[in-house]
């Protein structure tokens, strides 16, 4: 790839202007997966309804006007329907498959989002074992360590995130981009910020897949280091929504240690496996209390759960996180507990497991072997 010509194209894309947005075409967002290939130039250019159609014949004689470009393809898209190419060869696309009802198209190729840093994927095969507590601690760990973090809470059936940062504002918009709300150093997106809170949760395939994409390119999350996402439980259309839309660069499963609670996490972690995310490790909650008094541990909920899930996928044991009195009604006030408590047996359990997030992530990231069955 010749990097001149593409500086000189993406001069020229930049200096095209959007009188709707009151933005150029890249500053808006507008051009996506900008491929040049030898004279060969190729772009995804989102343009909606509301936008003048001659922006796209104004991008192509701007770039073909360049010299050393031979050829322009241009794959319009609406962000709120199909796409439509300016210049294909005839027949179906390549990658189609026929079935009973015609043709059918291929799942979308996942984008690159090179600003967002490390995308990481937080999961759990069943509700109720603190998925959400750990992704919030987790970012404000990663935080305290310096870093530029976000948290996009992509768990539309159930949106916890606004409750556990103390904020519940509507997010503001600047320049038709979406800002994130911040607390605790934390960069934040969720729905719960954009529908009322007894709104029922009523989500199909394609509002989720929907919801995504706007959450990761509609969304001025500014340069980050990591972008952890809070999934919702179990494996369904949110967390193949996720890995269709961006490059996910690993998953965390949490678990409790019982058997049910971890049979399911199991499947969860099978489920990234399937699609080619890396799992960064295992996190088991709940793992026991410690009478601080006494100091004697009760384990509760059985014992040792996550660690023989860990065994068994051949991946990383990030730690246990243990019960601790009062942790969730600091969360339900809007506190986790890195920020309330930080000198407490569960806080210092989750800085030890950011810092094996860090050291993990930093180097070659451990790949989920293939399950039979």
């Amino acid at each position: 790839m010749s990097e001149s010509l593409e500086a000189r194209i993406t001069a020229a894309l930049a200096r095209i202007h959007n009188p709707r947005l009151e933005n150029d075409l890249l500053s808006a967002g507008m051009i996506r997966d900008l491929a040049v290939d030898g004279g060969r130039v190729s772009f995804t250019f989102l343009l909606s309804r509301e936008d003048p159609a001659n922006l796209v014949r104004q991008a192509r004689a701007a770039i073909q006007a360049i010299e050393g470009v031979s050829e322009v393809k241009i794959n319009v898209m609406d962000p709120g329907g199909p796409a439509r190419t300016t210049h294909a060869p005839p027949g179906p696309p390549p990658g189609t498959t026929h079935g009973a009802a015609g043709m059918v198209p291929p799942p979308p190729s996942p984008s690159d989002f090179p600003q967002l840093g490390k995308i990481i994927a937080i999961s759990s095969g069943k509700g109720g074992v603190g998925k959400s507590t750990v992704a919030a601690n987790l970012a404000v760990a990663l935080v305290d360590a310096g870093h530029r973090v976000a948290l996009m809470d992509a768990d539309v059936y159930g949106p916890n995130i606004p409750r556990m940062f103390g904020v519940f504002d509507k997010p503001p918009v600047m320049g038709g981009r979406i800002q994130p709300m911040v607390a605790h150093g934390v960069r934040l997106m969720s729905l719960g910020f954009l529908v009322d809170r007894d709104a029922p949760a009523i989500w199909r395939g394609p509002i989720i897949m929907k919801i995504t994409q706007q959450f990761l390119r509609d969304v001025d999350w500014g340069e980050l280091d990591y972008f952890i996402v809070d999934l919702p439980p179990g494996t369904g259309d949110a967390q193949l929504s996720l890995v269709q839309s961006c490059h996910v660069a690993g998953a965390i499963i949490v678990t409790t240690p019982q058997e049910m609670a971890v049979g399911d996490a199991l499947r969860g972690a099978k489920m990234f496996e399937k699609v080619g995310v890396p799992v960064v490790g295992i996190v088991e909650n709940m793992s026991a209390f410690v009478d601080p008094e006494t100091g004697k541990r009760w384990d509760l909920f059985s014992t040792g759960g996550g660690q023989r899930l860990a065994q068994e996928l051949g991946v990383p044991f990030l730690g246990t996180v243990p019960l601790q009195p009062m942790l969730a009604e600091q969360a339900d006030r809007g506190k986790p507990v890195l920020v309330s408590a930080p000198d407490s047996p569960a806080a210092k359990s989750l800085k030890e497991i950011a810092e094996a997030v860090q050291k993990h992530m930093g180097g070659r990231s451990m790949s989920l072997p293939i399950l039979k069955g």
